[in-house]
């Protein structure tokens, strides 16, 4: 199954509308969906090594304007909708206390939860709800971005070929750590914030 996966994302990263996909999956991950873009930017910075960079700095930037999304679910319509998406994930009690340390941190909050396994639609939500300075948002939300994205875009572009035949030998292995990582984001939110 997990094979199947792989060559299915491998595929994909082939598609000619892959791109396009890649930036629409970063965007809408910003402000609701559970998935992140970095499966597709791996398997397609992969197969083309030469446009790494290009999709980390689309990555950022698409993320960065889905966070415009949910800055606006959280500014404007949260009562309505962004309590929907906080209570898909479990995670109302976590984002309570996410906006109490807003206040007092702010940039340097977006910037480190930008980059951390914390899903970022939490981050986007409550910048939102918070009424926090667009572009403090902006740039946090570029910095950290950039950073998480562009950082993959390095070690791909650093050590593609190996890490093709090492993702290949040990998928079970990666994909095993890479939900982890994942359901840690939010076992950590709802720990650290709960």
């Amino acid at each position: 199954m997990l094979q199947a996966t792989y060559n299915k994302i491998m595929d994909l990263s082939g598609h000619r509308h892959a791109t396009w996909m890649l930036g629409f999956i970063s965007f809408i991950e910003s402000s609701f969906f559970p998935l992140p873009p970095d499966p597709l930017l791996l398997t397609m910075g992969l197969r083309h090594r030469d446009r790494v960079w290009y999709y980390g700095a689309l990555c950022t930037i698409t993320s960065v304007f889905g966070g415009y999304l949910g800055y606006y679910i959280g500014y404007s319509v949260f009562e309505t909708w962004g309590h929907v998406i906080i209570d898909a994930y479990g995670l109302q009690a976590a984002f309570d206390k996410f906006q109490q340390d807003f206040q007092k941190w702010g940039f340097w909050l977006i910037c480190a939860k930008g980059i951390t396994p914390i899903p970022y639609k939490v981050v986007t939500l409550a910048s939102g709800v918070a009424k926090l300075d667009l572009m403090t948002f902006t740039l946090s939300s570029l910095v950290a971005r950039g950073f998480r994205f562009l950082y993959v875009s390095f070690f791909i572009w650093k050590f593609g070929p190996a890490v093709k035949e090492k993702l290949e030998k040990n998928l079970t292995l990666i994909t095993v750590v890479g939900l982890s990582v994942l359901v840690l984001g939010f076992i950590l939110v709802k720990w650290i914030w709960g």
